[in-house]
């Protein structure tokens, strides 16, 4: 029988299925603390206290947690600062559909509206990165604000808030909370009419090619077999790569910032582009409705035709919708199209991406090297996250799905430093797996603290920092927009050195000969490890399609950068990069 308020909270989460929060202790989230202790722990059917350095690593850790699981996951955090802390983890975890509670305590109840110390209004902060966010002021109210917080939070996919006063949660608790049961989720069967309006179109169309996003996760099979059907090359968006790419004959890569392979021209080129479960933010990448024909397949209305004008939109889940539409089609004859992009797809990469890997014995070491060699030591299973810029790239680009493995990063809301405590989230949520995280070395100095977090669990992350002392996606931005780079580079540091003072097994690889051996003794470590490999900062990347104005942009910096005296910089820089691109 829960005792306080905060009792009761702990209970209902319970409930709900919650086996730990993330967080950090104080002041007013004492009584929520006190009652996680006295829950006995997971181990005995209560609830775990995992204390992270920043309470953004905690919303980073728990919307990890909650991704790969599809669970419910709850940080928190003290009045004032300590709930400050978690709105980017938070924001990530909502534009990622992670199911996240956040406690934010409060200041106590009678000092509200008096600029108190600390004081700042919580319940007005998380409204912009929340399904619901919500204050309680009682003890009678608080039962049934939990309960509603907990069904936003999983029933929409997204995050909650609770800001509750550290004195309310003292209180005596007062009434029951309805049961917490989650319906299973039903599927989103498509309108009739539409699908067969869009089977028209796919039979009168003489080319047809697929752009896949996550929405596609559950539906391999039936994709692959209806491209099979329609004669399509299949491209993905980042976060439908773990869920296509594997066991997929028509794979023909990613389009983006950081794609590869034929996919941008598959869908460019086609009569008919159908996107399926993607709401892919780059417009500039996505092929014109004006000029081509777009079909758009969501479970979520809000995103049909907000990207692109799209003359057939269908609501309804990708599996729901292809079973509908598979037996109205007839199988295309013609796969010349499919044929053509499957054979410039294998083309780009082995003479782009391929060849990024046959720079193995030449140091500086080349990312592409470094992430091509970590792939190919990764467990089947493996959980790999990567950090927001040059991480992702050699994610997307070198990390191999196989329908096992699973990918996170903030790829929606791209924030830095979310690699490392995303990875703890992982290994926490799953302490048999291999957890990775790729690095960067800006984003790793931004949440180094959290190294801390991970010696004192003794969690078995392995991170692997691609250290090249810059800032390389923004260096790369700053050189198609016409600047030469600027304030991206850092002083060198040898993280190997930062990690063994922490008791991590820790090797620091600037020879390129020494890679394979460090990586694979760091992954058959038990125990946290990390690799600082020293990278190539003038190893750029570029984007699968170069327009006239990044041309433009790039050689005008480079012109400035002559210009003020960095001619061998800009001569090295060529000769590390000329590899990149198509066609050379």
């Amino acid at each position: 029988m829960a005792h306080t308020v905060a009792d009761q909270l702990i209970a209902q989460l319970i409930e709900a299925g919650v086996e730990r929060i993330y967080g950090i202790v104080g002041d007013s989230l004492n009584p929520i603390v006190d009652a996680v202790r006295r829950s006995g722990g997971a181990a005995k059917g209560g609830i775990d206290w995992v204390h992270v350095r920043n309470e953004e690593a905690a919303a980073f850790a728990a919307g990890a947690e909650a991704q790969l699981t599809g669970k419910l996951a709850v940080c928190a955090g003290s009045c004032g600062p300590g709930n400050l802390h978690l709105i980017n983890g938070l924001y990530d975890a909502h534009r990622s559909g992670a199911p996240v509670l956040a406690i934010a305590s409060h200041i106590p109840t009678p000092q509200i509206g008096s600029s108190f110390f600390q004081e700042t209004h919580p319940d007005r902060l998380f409204v912009e990165c929340s399904n619901y966010a919500e204050f309680i002021s009682s003890a009678a109210q608080a039962p049934r604000v939990i309960n509603s917080a907990l069904r936003h939070a999983v029933g929409l996919s997204g995050v909650a808030v609770v800001t509750i006063p550290g004195d309310v949660a003292e209180l005596e608790a007062v009434g029951t909370s309805p049961k917490f049961v989650v319906p299973a989720r039903p599927a989103v069967v498509p309108e009739q009419t539409d699908v067969a309006a869009l089977a028209e179109a796919i039979n009168a169309a003489k080319t047809v090619a697929i752009f896949a996003g996550i929405g596609v996760r559950g539906a391999h099979d039936e994709v692959v077999a209806f491209a099979d059907l329609v004669a399509a090359p299949v491209g993905h968006s980042m976060r439908g790569k773990e869920w296509i790419q594997y066991d997929n004959p028509f794979d023909v890569g990613m389009t983006g910032l950081l794609g590869y392979g034929a996919a941008h021209a598959g869908i460019h080129d086609a009569e008919l582009v159908i996107l399926l479960g993607t709401d892919f933010p780059y417009d500039q990448f996505l092929p014109d409705g004006d000029k081509v024909q777009l079909a758009q397949v969501d479970v979520d209305p809000s995103h049909l035709g907000r990207r692109a004008s799209v003359q057939f939109p269908i609501h309804g889940d990708v599996k729901a919708t292809l079973a509908a539409l598979s037996p109205l089609v007839e199988k295309k004859a013609d796969r010349s199209f499919l044929e053509k992009t499957l054979k410039r797809h294998n083309k780009l990469m082995d003479s782009v991406v391929g060849t990024y890997t046959d720079v193995a014995k030449r140091a500086p070491i080349h990312p592409e090297y470094a992430a091509s060699t970590l792939d190919s030591l990764l467990s089947e299973d493996a959980i790999i996250t990567a950090d927001t810029g040059m991480g992702n790239v050699w994610q997307a680009r070198y990390v191999t799905p196989n329908g096992k493995r699973r990918l996170i990063g903030s790829w929606l809301h791209g924030s830095m430093a979310n690699a490392l405590p995303q990875a703890i989230g992982a290994q926490i949520a799953f302490p048999e797996r291999q957890v990775v995280a790729i690095a960067g070395d800006g984003g790793l100095a931004m949440l180094m603290g959290e190294l801390v977090t991970v010696a004192a669990y003794k969690l078995p992350v392995t991170i692997v920092v691609f250290n090249n002392s810059t800032l390389g996606l923004v260096k790369l931005e700053m050189f198609v927009d016409g600047y030469p780079d600027f304030g991206v580079d850092v002083p060198s540091v040898d993280y190997a050195a930062v990690a063994a003072a922490l008791g991590f097994f820790s090797r620091r690889v600037e020879d390129p000969k020494e890679l394979e051996g460090a990586l694979a003794e760091a992954l058959a470590h038990n125990g946290p490890a990390l690799v600082d490999v020293v990278t190539d900062p003038l190893a750029l990347s570029l984007p699968p399609t170069i327009t006239p104005t990044q041309v433009k942009g790039f050689a005008l910096a480079l012109s400035k950068l002559v210009l003020n005296g960095g001619a061998g910089e800009a001569v090295k820089m060529a000769k590390s990069n000329i590899r990149h691109v198509p066609g050379l």
